[in-house]
């Protein structure tokens, strides 16, 4: 295969800028591709080559079936602005995170998940094997798909990557029919394309990491916990010493196991603190009352290091100057990016170490107030639309209502997730002759929670309430469970709305980097953190303060609404303000 021969080929599959094109490729078998009702197979030693041509000639919106194919796009560094990935389109459409391709499918063509046919099986159902069963089908006569196929048949040869990737449009085909059902549906068909690009970032982030620096994550390690031990009894001996450094401010021969919550409790209480729990922010606000609240706090942040983010964690995740680790982009709920390797929870302890590489900075952005915001922009609420206009909205809300900017931040955040208490709770009322259809979207959500009923985002996602069909507890358990799934339906419809703000400013951040050699390193729930060349610096944080207008524009459902993001140039993650 030759540049010259891809207009040709393109040409006879009756291809278009920005078409859906299904895709199966195996390095070792060839490519399929598939357009409308035409397919092709190309036998190539090189399939990424010719994706990447296809890429630049005709910018496609490539479809697949799983993290088979965006995984080997992302290691070949394949730069695919568009994709449809029919698993994630999934979990938009059916909602929790639990997938695959025949789970896809059978749901897809209303078949039970519990006649899902597994390699080897014997067909009791249909008896022997038919002689004129097409095994080149990928569907069984009883509409499933062979899970031959389904684990790796598809990629044999190159006719069957043809008609694994013609299957591919036509399910995607299924799932455009479904989301044109949703209440918003060109939002919906949006938001597919979104969580597709960003499920495809996810690899790009796992495969890349975030830069470190190790020698510094070692001295800040060995600060906190001590040098590295040579053996599992050195290992404990450092432990056991940092635990004396608390438990010698009880005095002489005092035991204590700072690991037991209710064993900490009882140690303060020795000392005339009586607290309802060890939370940290519960300690912050005693530390000046006695040394060993201090040194409690120490112990903590040096305890979670040594488990958490200490040496091990450093031999297993770090190599070549970058932390690496799993990275979904949807945590099955509300729909919000996840990692694993302690990528999401790193102290600030340790964010010293996370710095840009030479002749690198890190261009720094997060979202401000996202989901009061995004509150604004689903609700249509007036008056909330006008405070969004200001750079920090709780200050006209505070006006509003008459209060103070704390009280006035902490009653919003508290009416999206149902724990307004103390002085915002005597706000709420306020809150809602104000803003009275923001209100009422939190309420209707809550109601359906509290009911057991799915909601749905603005962008077309279904989560789902689990329902405890257990009678242990009666109707008092019952009325808590209830009302903790009215609780998580009114924050899940903004929360998960507020992920799919974020991710498509992600990918339009993702897009527009690339010419500027700025990569996405790092998203922390409405941050993004960029490493780009020095020298590109001030025209990719003029670029990101763009890409939320871009993306306002394209997901917001009330153009009014006033997004922002607070950006900045930095060397260390740990520069970074607020």
């Amino acid at each position: 295969m030759t540049d010259g021969n891809i207009p040709n080929l393109l040409e006879s599959l009756g291809a278009q800028p920005g078409c859906l094109m299904g895709l199966a490729f195996d390095a070792g078998v060839g490519l399929g591709l598939a357009i409308g009702s035409r397919s092709t197979a190309i036998a190539t030693t090189d399939p990424l080559t010719v994706i990447g041509q296809i890429e630049a000639e005709l910018g496609p919106r490539w479809v697949w079936w799983d993290r088979q194919t965006s995984q080997a796009l992302a290691s070949g560094r394949i730069p695919i602005n568009r994709c449809w990935d029919i698993l994630t389109v999934h979990r938009l459409l059916h909602g929790g995170w639990r997938t695959s391709s025949e789970l896809a499918w059978a749901w897809l063509h209303d078949l039970s998940a519990e006649s899902l046919p597994q390699m080897g099986q014997l067909d009791l159902l249909h008896g022997p094997v038919d002689e004129g069963d097409d095994f080149e089908n990928p569907v069984r006569p009883d509409g499933h798909l062979r899970p031959e196929w389904v684990c790796g048949g598809w990629k044999t040869t190159p006719d069957r990557l043809a008609t694994w990737a013609a299957l591919a449009l036509k399910t995607a085909a299924l799932q455009q029919r479904l989301l044109d059902q949703r209440p918003n549906p060109d939002k919906a068909r949006s938001t597919a394309h979104s969580e597709s690009a960003a499920e495809l970032m996810s690899l790009e982030l796992s495969i890349e990491g975030l830069p470190i620096d190790e020698a510094e994550a070692i001295r800040i390690i060995a600060d906190a916990v001590g040098p590295r031990p040579a053996s599992y009894e050195e290992e404990d001996n450092f432990r056991h010493q940092r635990d004396g450094e608390v438990i010698k401010h009880l005095g002489p021969g005092a035991q204590v196991n700072l690991r037991n919550p209710a064993e900490v409790k009882s140690m303060l209480r020795r000392i005339a603190i009586d607290l309802p729990d060890t939370r940290a922010w519960r300690l912050e606000q005693v530390r000046d009352m006695h040394p060993l609240v201090e040194a409690l706090l120490t112990w903590r942040k040096a305890e979670r290091i040594s488990t958490t983010y200490g040496y091990r964690w450093l031999d297993e995740h770090v190599s070549g100057g970058r932390l690496r680790g799993s990275w979904s982009s949807s945590d099955g709920a509300a729909g919000r990016m996840t990692a694993s390797a302690g990528l999401h929870n790193l102290p600030a302890e340790m964010r010293p170490c996370v710095i840009a590489e030479a002749g690198h900075v890190f261009v720094r952005a997060d979202l401000g107030q996202i989901e009061p915001r995004v509150l604004a922009a689903v609700s249509g609420d007036a008056a909330l639309i006008a405070a969004t206009q200001d750079d920090d909205l709780y200050q006209p809300i505070a006006d509003q209502l008459k209060v103070e900017r704390e009280i006035a931040k902490v009653a919003v955040l508290g009416a999206m997730y149902g724990a307004t208490t103390g002085e915002s709770a005597h706000a709420l009322p306020g809150l809602q002759r104000a803003y009275p259809r923001a209100m009422g979207v939190l309420e209707d959500a809550a109601a359906s929670g509290i009911r057991g009923e799915s909601v749905m985002t603005i962008g077309g996602r279904l989560i789902r309430m689990g329902v405890d069909e257990s009678a242990e507890g009666g109707i008092e358990r019952a009325r808590k469970v209830a009302a903790s799934r009215g609780r998580f339906a009114r924050n899940a419809i903004i929360q998960g709305a507020a992920a799919e703000f974020f991710k498509v400013w992600a990918i339009i951040v993702r897009s527009r980097g690339r010419d500027l050699g700025a990569y996405i390193v790092l998203c922390l729930h409405d941050e993004l953190l960029i490493h780009t060349p020095s020298e590109n610096a001030q025209d990719v944080a003029a670029m990101v303060h763009s890409a939320v207008d871009q993306a306002a524009f394209h997901w917001s459902p009330s153009p009014e609404v006033r997004f922002l993001a607070n950006v900045s140039i930095i060397d260390r993650w740990s520069e970074a303000k607020g």
